[in-house]
């Protein structure tokens, strides 16, 4: 997994290479400086912007390193009256013993016309916390009007590092030169649009950064033994479908099918077994009798109109008509349990005011979440992951909208039911099941998918 840190976490881990190992800060920045300037295409002419800040000391770094290649090199800056601070000053002292000097001017939007090659953008970084105004918010709109190629060193100016959305007018970079370690900015939507292509400059740090964050990367499914036999992978039964909603119990037992499970039990409601059997042949479909087969290693419940959660002790998915109002708390307590709500079901599970922001999805799920046995899967763009007696937050990057259709949900919890009864531990089956629900979404169009075509692509990427 990628980890997203915080403004704060990486502070924490430069202080601690600058306090605990002895690294001088200086010796970061020409780290990051250095690296950042191999990005840039030889040879191309620079337009250098710097802020009073260590990120302009970055960008006054990196001028330095260029003007000593040999490459054409202007610097910039938005502030008449700029004082540096810190690193920053000694960086000026330095690019000023070279002759270089640092420019601005009232109109940018003129300025720019005549500059040539890239931009380095290093007017803001790690403490940025508030919306841009004044000359920096007039600059930054000129730089995205103008076309030219963007490095951002470290973050595109005008984001906020530790949040996923865009707080005011912010660089729109060809590519970011992140230090470290990527931060949340750098990883989610929207925020993540600002950055371009974004590379991670490593700079001297005695031990990797902690983080409470995480972006999903492909999971490492078990191997499966040369004589394995389908009672080696699990049964899953499924409490689902009722008059009208058959549909949702066949996605849920594909979903479970199609990850592998060894077996699947549909439990449907007496008048749809028929047709729920017609559609899916590889699954038993059995009228509900009140009991759940004792030999099922995992239960899920609610996709299809089903509302009543059976008696049951094993691992447990909840879903669909199951989230009722309230009751979020008393399944996050129960150990082996996960719940799968889209927004609208959080905000009902757990009596709260809908979530409409990414930073506000990820806050309530922490709320909710965070040391509790069961695990939530809040779906969505970018789907949360959190729990598990857990504290930190997984994200997960795939998919796109085409996914917002009827019966993709039906068909994810069953894939977290098939994933559960294989072994996985139920948050690792939440995150194998969310990552493969959207790739399979990225190999088709986003409008007109449908939830069967994401069944028919499972095999194919489970192979890998």
């Amino acid at each position: 997994m990628i980890p997203l840190l915080t403004a704060d976490e990486m502070r924490a881990a430069e202080h601690q290479a600058i306090e605990g190992w002895g690294v001088p800060s200086l010796i970061l920045q020409e780290h990051a400086a250095l690296g950042a300037l191999g990005l840039l295409p030889p040879g191309e002419p620079l337009c250098v912007l710097a802020g009073p800040g260590n990120n302009g000391g970055d960008a006054l770094a990196l001028a330095r390193l260029a003007r000593l290649q040999g490459r054409e090199v202007a610097v910039w800056t938005p502030f008449a009256q700029l004082e540096w601070r810190g690193d920053a000053a000694f960086q000026a002292r330095l690019w000023k013993g070279l002759g270089g000097e640092i420019h601005t001017g009232p109109d940018p939007m003129e300025l720019m016309r005549t500059w040539r090659g890239w931009v380095v953008d290093g007017l803001f970084g790690l403490g940025t916390t508030r919306a841009l105004d004044g000359p920096a918010a007039e600059w930054v709109r000129a730089l995205n009007a103008s076309g030219l190629p963007v490095l951002a060193l470290d973050l595109p100016s005008g984001l906020d590092p530790s949040l996923a959305e865009v707080p005011g007018e912010a660089v729109r970079a060809t590519r970011t030169a992140c230090f470290g370690a990527r931060k949340v900015c750098h990883g989610l939507l929207p925020a993540r649009e600002c950055c371009g292509e974004v590379t991670v400059v490593p700079i001297p740090l005695d031990r990797a950064p902690g983080a409470r964050m995480h972006l999903l990367e492909r999971p490492t499914l078990p191997p499966r033994a040369w004589n394995a036999h389908k009672g080696s992978f699990g049964h899953v039964a499924i409490r689902a479908g009722s008059l009208g909603m058959s549909g949702a119990a066949v996605l849920a037992a594909l979903g479970a099918l199609r990850v592998g499970a060894g077996l699947v039990t549909v439990l449907a409601e007496p008048d749809v077994r028929a047709e729920i059997a017609a559609q899916v042949p590889e699954a038993m479909v059995q009228p509900w009798r009140g009991v759940v087969p004792a030999e099922a290693d995992v239960l899920l419940v609610g996709p299809g109109g089903i509302a009543q959660v059976p008696e049951w002790e094993g691992p447990l998915v909840v879903d669909a008509s199951a989230l009722k109002e309230g009751e979020g708390k008393r399944w996050m307590e129960r150990p082996g349990t996960a719940i799968t709500p889209h927004p609208g079901e959080f905000a009902r599970l757990f009596r709260l005011s809908r979530p409409l922001l990414m930073d506000e999805r990820l806050a309530q799920a922490r709320q909710v979440a965070t040391g509790k046995p069961g695990v939530l899967i809040l779906k969505g763009a970018q789907s949360v992951i959190a729990g598990g007696a857990l504290d930190d937050l997984w994200i997960n990057p795939t998919g796109h909208p085409g996914l917002a259709t009827g019966g993709s949900g039906d068909l994810l919890a069953g894939m977290v039911a098939g994933f559960r009864a294989q072994g996985l531990p139920m948050r690792e089956a939440a995150a194998a099941a969310a990552w493969f629900h959207g790739a399979a979404a990225d190999r088709l169009p986003g409008a007109g998918l449908l939830p069967r075509d994401l069944a028919d692509l499972l095999p194919e990427l489970l192979r890998g």
